[in-house]
């Protein structure tokens, strides 16, 4: 075994030797020195299994605080592990335990970790620039371990003012070395009445419809949100999230691609986290969960099943299939595509709750918008205008473009 890897490639350094369960170059005598297991017993298996950490050029401080801590762990001098994350950390928050003795401090640019010890434990702490953190603590007994995490973790929490704009939303993502994986953050959403006046009358009608469904009434699994860009389709999901937050767990997948081409993934995110509402009827006891794909044109476009393999099948087994017995999962996708040119299935009656075009306001309507704004309506070039043009027009924003009068075509060579 291997810690935290060994590339063949390389120049690689020689090997640290094991002293006590740990590996050279920790003080002689760190606090709690950890007792060295008996290998003659045959109950634990690391006895007969080779351990070794292999330090080469393509490895970091940061890797080596892993292996650090892993040693204790996989000698079985402490084999008790607890681990902790937090979204939203306090400033000065260190998350290290107030016991210990630092041993190893690594600082990134996006991240900060400790390596720290003390009688019996071993504690790896990380802070990361986004605000978040985790705690890994190992330790001889169970006790030990949750004693120093609750040390670690107590009172580290963030305390946000709640805010009647903001809403959890996770984001799914597939991480490259530990697999699917779901981090949360808070996000800013108006109401829907606020944002009514972006849309045109026959797409805020049919989002009035949307945004006042209830979780009696989800007959349909799927949500289509299509028209072309900078029409509002984004800023419509948000404020959804916002409508049904208190009954609807909204997640963003970043990779819907990877999502449907691995069945490991797709089980994860699909049966792995149980999300649960407030109050105590049943009905409140375990909350919907509402998926949000983004510009999936590739994914349910009309040849989709030629090109995407089994990605369509499983994204319909999701919403109505065998997969999604007993899942109150809902899928929201959005595309740019017209409704005529995606696939049957997906647009097959009784399979999507919501079919919604969300198109570019009439020249009137767009009129009447930038005058509620109070800009200029001389702003507005002729035709229909979306909701990024508006924006742009009140604003005054104009886009970045070359002077010059070039009348000819050349190549590039």
């Amino acid at each position: 075994m291997t810690l935290p890897r060994q590339r063949p490639q390389g120049p690689a350094t020689r090997p640290a030797p094991i002293r006590d369960g740990l590996p050279d170059g920790l003080p002689e005598e760190p606090p709690g020195p950890i007792p060295s297991p008996d290998r003659s017993e045959s109950g634990d298996p690391w006895s007969r299994v080779p351990f070794r950490v292999t330090v080469d050029d393509s490895d970091t401080p940061y890797d080596v605080v892993d292996a650090l801590l892993l040693t204790p762990f996989t000698t079985g001098a402490q084999p008790h592990a607890r681990h902790s994350r937090l979204d939203a950390l306090r400033e000065d928050a260190t998350l290290v335990p107030a016991e210990g003795e630092v041993l190893r401090s690594v600082v990134e640019d996006k991240r900060e970790s400790c390596l720290t010890a003390g009688p019996g434990w071993t504690a790896r702490s990380v802070r990361w620039t986004s605000g978040g953190g985790e705690v890994t603590v190992v330790a001889e007994t169970a006790e030990l371990a949750t004693k120093i995490l609750e040390q670690a973790t107590d009172g580290v929490a963030a305390e946000e003012e709640p805010e009647e704009e903001k809403v959890s939303v996770g984001f799914w993502y597939a991480a490259p070395q530990r697999g699917p994986y779901r981090t949360v953050r808070t996000i800013t959403a108006e109401p829907w009445e606020a944002v009514r006046k972006n849309y045109s009358a026959s797409a805020a009608a049919a989002l009035d419809r949307l945004m006042a469904v209830r979780r009696t009434e989800a007959a349909g699994r799927m949500i289509l949100l299509h028209g072309a860009p900078g029409t509002g389709k984004t800023t419509a999901l948000r404020t959804l999230a916002r409508e049904w937050r208190d009954w609807c767990q909204v997640d963003y997948v970043l990779d819907p691609d990877a999502l449907f081409s691995s069945p490991g993934y797709l089980m994860e995110v699909a049966m792995g986290v149980e999300y649960h509402g407030h109050g105590d009827e049943d009905e409140n006891k375990r909350r919907w969960r509402l998926l949000l794909l983004e510009d999936c044109d590739e994914l349910i476009r009309g040849e989709a099943k030629a090109t995407s393999g089994q990605a369509l099948s499983r994204l319909l087994n999701l919403t109505d299939g065998l997969l999604g017995q007993g899942r109150d999962v809902l899928v929201a996708i959005t595309t740019n595509e017209n409704l005529a040119s995606l696939h049957p299935a997906v647009i097959r009656p009784g399979r999507c709750l919501a079919q919604i075009e969300v198109g570019p306001l009439p020249r009137a309507e767009a009129r009447a918008w930038l005058e509620l704004e109070g800009a200029d309506p001389a702003k507005l070039t002729p035709g229909p205008a979306t909701l990024a043009e508006l924006i742009a027009a009140r604003d005054g924003n104009e886009p970045v473009a070359a002077g010059g009068s070039d009348a000819g075509t050349g190549l590039y060579l």
